[in-house]
């Protein structure tokens, strides 16, 4: 008989006590112990299992656990042998003294609140042990201390605090700690958000340098969360830190499910059929050199209800990876395109995430989508020539690129039926009808994908090339959306190409479209109309449809559009063929309302 899927349980002892669904992770322990690493910090996506790790190391090692090996019997770590023949595991279970605290909690938009957060946090933990407090073993002015540790208490108190209890605990029990830190990077998430970076880098350096390094109690311990954090932010001053990230080789298969897990727990819950789905929809983690990992949240969520859907990404919010896409450069956005297409990118990336500086270029927001799981590292080469690291990116499977669309359909939610109409309009070859709704859209989304330095210089690029993954999103049943690439003597801004599987039948009507983007150069365009004769002039001259044609479109089945920008107004004229006359492409150019033609 299957075992029950408990979802959302994250405490190991519950999960055994039940005998709840638990893939063995167990190997965990041992790898961990026999790196013999003074502190490890652990970079995974969100739902990967680093709490019920927490948790489990917790069980095994925590004193107050001692005797507990039922809680492992069975298990891998149960079963392991020293070169001697003896059950060297065993014996470990149960004999240090642990501190375990998490900061997953810590959400706070202002600096004094995480900061409150945090003490509580800390003076939780030590109400655990307060049992220090009895008798003679620490003296009255410790006894003081360990009272002043509150939610209110000083940043000297704050920072120190982990150091001593790690001293008072190594007293009490005769042994050095282990400290178990998980979702360190949680409250960093939140600074950068809500803007108070530097003063939560400030208070949570000294913290860590106490507790990690400057710590001669401390026997070994483990710091988890989903971004690997720049060293200069944060642990400048821990040298003895093991960094473990995606592409690490170390614990490769301990967080995550391998393949094999996935397709032994469909069997036992009769899902034997449903392999090639489950590997279609959460299939494509890779970390290490292991590859076909599957995020378990989405995993048990399936096993529970046995039918695919977005279980993982929409557990939590995609808020800031939606921003920095929506807000992300030209360049940006192009590359995003590809990835929506499956295909993918090769970047130079640090896998450090440098918060502060995720709006100064796009190489740190590939970082934080790579750490965060909505990426995957094909292929990594460090080139020794400049002491860089190369990585060969994509989307990581299905249930990622449907999140993707759906975060690019919410940034139309506003206008969405404007946009819709607008879509229409394209598709009907309805010039006044696109120029009316085009202006509209932008009116009410420019400023939303237009975040420059300056707000008086705008950015239409921005904004034409998110309206691009809108269409790429909502037409892709229709057409095969391409932006800048090549064909004639250069590179076009935009082709749709009708697709000639799925809708057939509604496909064989639909015409090609090519789309060039101009914003008015005043120097040289006196009017708006002039912007979008260069546009289509451009068309022409770098003969776009060539790509087209060499596809078997005939000339008279490619229409061509010029959008012309001049702040937040945009013009579109349509291009005729080589015969056709100018007054025949300018038609339709004029503002619905009061019938002239825009100009900046």
């Amino acid at each position: 008989m299957a075992r029950t899927v408990s979802i959302g349980n994250q405490d190991f002892e519950s999960l055994r006590k039940r005998n709840n669904f638990y893939v063995d992770k167990t190997g965990f322990i041992k790898e961990w112990w026999e790196s013999d690493d003074a502190v490890t910090l652990i970079a995974r996506p969100r739902r990967f299992g680093k709490t019920l790790a927490m948790n489990m190391l917790e069980k095994f090692f925590s004193m107050e656990y001692a005797g507990r090996g039922d809680l492992f019997e069975g298990l891998s770590i149960w079963e392991e042998k020293s070169p001697l023949g003896d059950y060297k595991y065993r014996q470990l279970q149960g004999t240090y003294p642990v501190i375990m605290l998490s900061f997953a909690d810590i959400k706070e938009t202002s600096f004094a609140q995480a900061r409150k957060a945090i003490c509580r946090t800390i003076k939780l933990l030590f109400d655990r042990f307060d049992f220090l407090l009895e008798g003679d073993l620490l003296s009255q002015s410790e006894k003081d201390d360990f009272r002043q540790i509150s939610v209110e208490m000083e940043d000297n108190a704050a920072s120190f605090s982990l150091k001593v209890l790690s001293i008072y605990l190594s007293r009490y029990y005769g042994r050095k700690v282990i400290i178990l830190l998980d979702e360190y990077d949680t409250p960093m998430q939140e600074a950068y958000v809500n803007g108070y970076w530097e003063e939560m880098v400030a208070f949570t350096r000294s913290l860590f340098n106490a507790a990690f390094k400057t710590n001669p109690y401390l026997e070994r311990a483990i710091m988890t969360g989903i971004t690997r954090i720049s060293r200069e932010s944060m642990f400048s001053d821990l040298n003895n830190l093991e960094v473990v990230t995606i592409t690490s080789e170390k614990y490769a298969d301990s967080f995550g499910f391998t393949e094999e897990e996935v397709f032994a727990a469909l069997d036992e819950y009769g899902l034997s059929d449903r392999k090639e789905e489950v590997k279609q929809w959460y299939d494509g983690f890779v970390f290490g050199n292991r590859t076909d990992i599957y995020n378990p949240w989405s995993i048990i969520n399936y096993l529970d209800k046995g039918k695919a859907a977005s279980y993982w990404v929409n557990t939590s919010s995609n808020s800031l990876v939606g921003k920095l896409v929506r807000e992300g450069s030209p360049e940006l956005k192009m590359t995003m395109e590809r990835l929506l297409q499956e295909e993918g990118f090769r970047a130079t990336l640090d896998e450090q995430v440098v918060f502060d500086q995720l709006d100064q270029g796009d190489d740190a927001i590939w970082s934080l989508l790579l750490a965060s799981g909505y990426l995957k590292a094909e292929h990594v080469e460090f080139k020794k020539e400049s002491g860089e690291t190369e990585y060969d990116l994509k989307l990581t499977n299905m249930e990622v690129r449907l999140m993707f669309r759906q975060m690019i359909k919410d940034w139309f939610r506003g206008c969405r039926r404007v946009n819709n109409a607008f879509l229409q309009a394209l598709l009907a070859d309805d010039i006044k009808a696109m120029n009316a709704y085009m202006n509209k859209v932008a009116l009410q989304t420019f400023s939303y994908f237009d975040m420059g330095k300056k707000p008086s210089e705008f950015e239409p690029e921005r904004f034409y090339h998110g309206f691009v993954l809108g269409m790429m999103v909502e037409l892709a049943d229709r057409y095969v959306l391409n932006s800048n690439q090549e064909s004639g003597f250069g590179r076009y801004d935009v082709m749709l190409e009708p697709k000639r599987e799925g809708r057939a039948a509604d496909n064989r009507d639909l015409d090609a479209i090519i789309i060039e983007y101009k914003v008015q150069d005043t120097d040289e365009e006196q009017e708006l109309t002039d912007t979008v004769e260069e546009a289509l002039a451009q068309i022409e001259r770098q003969r776009y449809d060539e790509a087209l044609e060499a596809k078997g479109i005939p000339g008279g089945r490619i229409r061509k559009y010029g959008f012309a920008f001049c702040g937040k107004r945009v013009l579109i004229g349509k291009g005729g063929t080589h015969a056709e006359d100018s007054e025949h492409r300018m038609s339709g150019l004029r503002d619905d309302s009061e019938g002239r033609l825009f100009l900046c």
